[in-house]
């Protein structure tokens, strides 16, 4: 038999590995570092849990007065009126910004110091390719992490181990003051993308990210194909890669009440594992809509090779925007980690049409990356980073108060919230391992600089959604109407612990169906 094809010509059969089990730390043995550390088998236990400089030493006030006052001043300076104040304005803002951001990133101290670094030389951490590097960041002079990531990313410098191992130590290597070309990207790079986000961007973006190959995906994703994060159900127990996702599955069909017959919209479906989870287990006529040609391929071919027909379920390549209602609408809509694309220019708008696709006695369930509020400078490069090579135009991930307003100015009302970026942490960190077990594979086919960008996120984020920097939100929503029947929802109104015991069984029985081990079981 010739091997499938994905519809960008490349080669789609592959094999899914079992993701290698947990090695204990290599480069550094256990230390007192001054706060509680834990040792749960769920999660990857971070060994120096330390705070940086941010949002508490900010002064916002101060960067007013001073992008007022400078250009106020000299006005005054030569008698000029209001014209000459917005022209003076337009010409020292932006710079004062970029110095403001400059310095003050420079010189903000710890948000606390409770976590005390080991103070080891940079040169103990990193190999620096270059004698000009070696000689500027060695001793205690740290590497800015924006410089260094894109040093690592043109195989410059090399860490002494393993990425994610090194990384956790990187308060010790690395400072977090901002760079010239970070602002460069943020002003000149995200800005104009948060401004314009035009349905042929928001094209481009995807299908360049998730067409990509699906190869290139399965070798972190495992066989369930799943984008989004997993749920751990145990914290002493170190579950798989696939039970974590489908404890989510589960969780999301469990939180909406699926019934069968029901019509299910899957906003942003990836490759189509949730709808066929719902058409197999619940019954559900589902309709899912991505932007990705290969997952729209994968996962109706998924569906018709168990059974379930075209008449009931399906996968649709489409924008969002061009999203086809059934009379009467949709009795359950979900939308796991897409509404971060839509961005932050159309979320409201974006949250209105799925409102008005909704029946009135329907539920929407939203599961969307988010950030903290009390930020920090590490938090804050990180996402840039995450914006310029990961998701592109993925620019609504906000603190949990901005969608909640959203979500109710767009006229719902939140059944539940559960936070789960510790979750998360425990998803990627199985990424993370499945994709250093394929680096071979990914290397031959994609090329290095790939393959580290890649190893350094799925790293990093590893760290960044179990400390706080970022996190996902599972929101359950209902129409704020007076008909709604809210009493007829308190059965289905789980937190995590309470969706997964109420469907155990079937989920157990999906488990022992879905143990693929090549790409070719759904493709063929």
């Amino acid at each position: 038999m010739s091997k499938p094809t994905s519809l960008n010509g490349s080669e789609s059969e592959f094999e899914f590995i079992a993701t290698p089990k947990a090695s204990p730390p290599s480069f550094e043995k256990e230390e007192e570092c001054g706060v509680r550390t834990t040792k749960y088998v769920s999660i990857k236990n971070g060994p120096l849990p330390a705070d940086g400089p941010g949002s508490d030493s900010f002064n916002n006030t101060a960067l007013f007065a001073v992008l007022v006052g400078a250009p106020l001043y000299m006005t005054w300076k030569i008698g000029a009126g209001l014209k000459t104040f917005v022209f003076f304005a337009l010409v020292v803002d932006v710079p004062l910004l970029v110095a403001w951001w400059l310095v003050v990133s420079a010189i903000s101290p710890r948000r606390n110091e409770k976590a005390k670094l080991p103070g080891r030389p940079v040169e103990h951490y990193l190999d620096f390719k270059k004698e000009s590097d070696r000689a500027k960041y060695r001793g205690s002079n740290k590497i800015p992490m924006e410089t260094f990531h894109e040093m690592y990313f043109d195989g410059d410098v090399d860490f002494k181990g393993d990425c994610l191992e090194v990384m956790e130590y990187r308060h010790d290597w690395a400072s977090f003051r901002f760079t010239v070309s970070l602002i460069r990207y943020f002003l000149l790079g995200m800005i104009p993308e948060l401004i314009m986000h035009t349905r042929s961007q928001d094209e481009e973006q995807v299908r360049d990210h998730y067409d990509r190959g699906d190869d290139f995906y399965g070798w972190f994703l495992g066989p369930r194909m799943i984008y989004t994060s997993g749920i751990i159900s145990d914290i002493d127990k170190e579950e798989s890669l696939e039970q974590l996702q489908d404890n989510k599955l589960a969780i999301v069909c469990e939180k909406i009440a699926l019934k069968a017959g029901e019509k299910m919209l899957d906003i942003g479906c990836g490759w189509g594992t949730l709808a066929r989870f719902a058409s197999e287990n619940y019954g559900a006529h589902v309709t899912g809509v991505t932007l990705g040609r290969n997952q729209t391929a994968w996962g109706n071919s998924a569906m018709r090779k168990i059974g379930i027909p075209e008449e009931q379920s399906k996968v649709l390549c489409m924008d969002y925007r061009d999203i086809p209602v059934p009379e009467g609408g949709y009795n359950k809509i979900t939308c796991l980690e897409m509404a971060e694309h839509v961005g932050v220019r159309h979320f409201s708008s974006f949250l209105t049409q799925v409102y008005n696709m909704l029946d009135d006695d329907g539920v929407f369930f939203l599961q969307i990356a988010g950030l903290r509020k009390p930020w920090q400078y590490e938090d804050l490069i990180w996402g840039l980073f995450m914006n310029k090579y990961i998701f592109p135009g993925a620019d609504a991930s906000t603190p949990l108060g901005w969608v909640v307003d959203k979500l109710e100015g767009s006229g719902f009302e939140i059944k539940g919230v559960d936070t789960v970026g510790v979750h998360y942490s425990a998803t990627l960190w199985r990424w993370y391992r499945n994709w250093m077990a394929n680096r071979d594979k990914v290397e031959a086919k994609y090329g290095k600089r790939w393959f580290r960008i890649w190893e350094y996120f799925l790293g990093y984020s590893t760290i960044a959604s179990r400390q706080g920097t970022a996190t996902c939100f599972q929101i359950t929503l209902v129409k704020n109407i007076n008909s709604t029947h809210r009493v007829e929802g308190i059965d289905s109104q789980f937190a995590l612990a309470g969706a997964l015991k109420n469907c155990k069984a079937d989920l157990q029985s999906w488990a022992a169906k879905n143990k693929v081990t090549s790409s070719t079981e759904f493709l063929s």
